[in-house]
C-alpha cells in the first residue's frame, strides 16, 4: 500500500513540475468548439502580380501519311 502512496507522490510532483515550467503558453481548458477554435491556417502570401509569359513554341511538323 505505501508503494501507491509514494508513485503517486512521485506522479503529481512530476505532474506540478511539468504544468509550472509550461508557464503562460499552457492551455488545459480542453477541446475548443466555437468562436474559440482556431484550425484554419495562416493565410497564404499573395501571389506575384503577373507571372513571366512562356516562350513561344515551335511549329509543328507537318504530319506524315
Amino acid at each position: 500500500m505505501w508503494k501507491i502512496a509514494v508513485g503517486f507522490a512521485i506522479f503529481a510532483g512530476l505532474a506540478l513540475y511539468v504544468i509550472s515550467k509550461g508557464g503562460d503558453s499552457l492551455d488545459m481548458s480542453g477541446e475548443k468548439h466555437g468562436a474559440d477554435a482556431v484550425h484554419a491556417p495562416a493565410p497564404a502570401a499573395p501571389a506575384p502580380a503577373e507571372a513571366p509569359e512562356a516562350a513561344p513554341a515551335a511549329p509543328a511538323a507537318p504530319a506524315s501519311k
